[in-house]
C-alpha cells in the first residue's frame, strides 16, 4: 500500500524533472504552431490535454505520491512567466489546478485510475492561463501584445472570438480532450500501469 504523504526522494525529483522537460517541449511546439491561427491559440489547452495524457499517466505511475503533478505544472508555468511569454495568470492557473489535481489524487488514492483521470482533467485546465488574459484583462492585454509585435490582423481575429461562450467552450473542450487523452494513455501504457497497480 502506498503511503499518501510519503516524501519525494531525489529519484522522484529527477523523474519529475525529466517528464516536466518533455511536457514543456510539447507545450512549446503546440504554442509555436498556434501562431498560425488565433483559434489554435485559444484551443491550446484542449490540444495539449489530448497530447499530454501519456506524459501525465507515465509520471503518476512512476511517482505515486503527493506533489509530482503540481511540480510539473509549476516548472512549466515558471519558465513561461520568466521568459515573458505569458502573464502572472499562467502561474495562478497552474498553481490552482495543480493543487486541486493533487488533492483529487490524494482523496482517491494514488492507484485509482479514475482518480488520476479526474485529476488530469483538472490539471489540464492549467494552461488556460495562457489565453485567459484575453477574457480577464481585456484591452490592456490586447495593447500589450500589440506593442510586443503581434500581428494586428491576428489580434483582431482573436478579439472577435472572445466571449463568455468561447471561454466555456475552451474549458469544456479541455476536459473532454483530457478524458480522451487519459484513456488513450491507459491503452498505451497497459503494462506499466498494471505493474504500478493503477486500475
Amino acid at each position: 500500500e502506498v503511503k499518501n504523504m510519503e516524501k519525494l526522494t531525489t529519484k522522484d525529483l529527477v523523474t519529475i524533472g525529466v517528464y516536466s522537460a518533455i511536457f514543456f517541449i510539447i507545450n512549446l511546439i503546440v504554442m509555436m504552431i498556434s501562431g498560425i491561427a488565433p483559434v489554435l491559440w485559444l484551443g491550446m489547452a484542449p490540444i495539449l490535454a489530448l497530447l499530454c495524457g501519456v506524459i501525465y499517466m507515465m509520471l503518476i505511475t512512476k511517482v505515486q505520491k503527493f506533489g509530482p503533478v503540481l511540480i510539473m505544472g509549476m516548472i512549466v508555468a515558471v519558465i513561461y512567466f520568466a521568459t515573458g511569454m505569458f502573464t502572472w495568470l499562467i502561474l495562478a492557473t497552474f498553481a490552482v489546478c495543480g493543487i486541486a489535481a493533487e488533492l483529487i489524487r490524494y482523496a482517491f488514492g494514488y492507484q485509482s485510475f479514475k482518480g488520476n483521470l479526474a485529476a488530469y482533467c483538472v490539471f489540464a485546465l492549467g494552461i488556460i492561463g495562457s489565453p485567459l488574459p484575453l477574457w480577464v484583462m481585456g484591452d490592456s492585454f490586447i495593447n500589450s501584445i500589440l506593442e510586443a509585435g503581434m500581428d494586428p490582423s491576428y489580434v483582431d481575429t482573436m478579439q472577435t472570438m472572445i466571449s463568455g461562450w468561447s471561454l466555456a467552450a475552451v474549458i469544456i473542450a479541455t476536459i473532454i480532450a483530457a478524458l480522451i487523452g487519459g484513456l488513450i494513455a491507459k491503452n498505451m501504457l497497459k503494462k506499466q500501469m498494471k505493474k504500478g497497480k493503477i486500475c
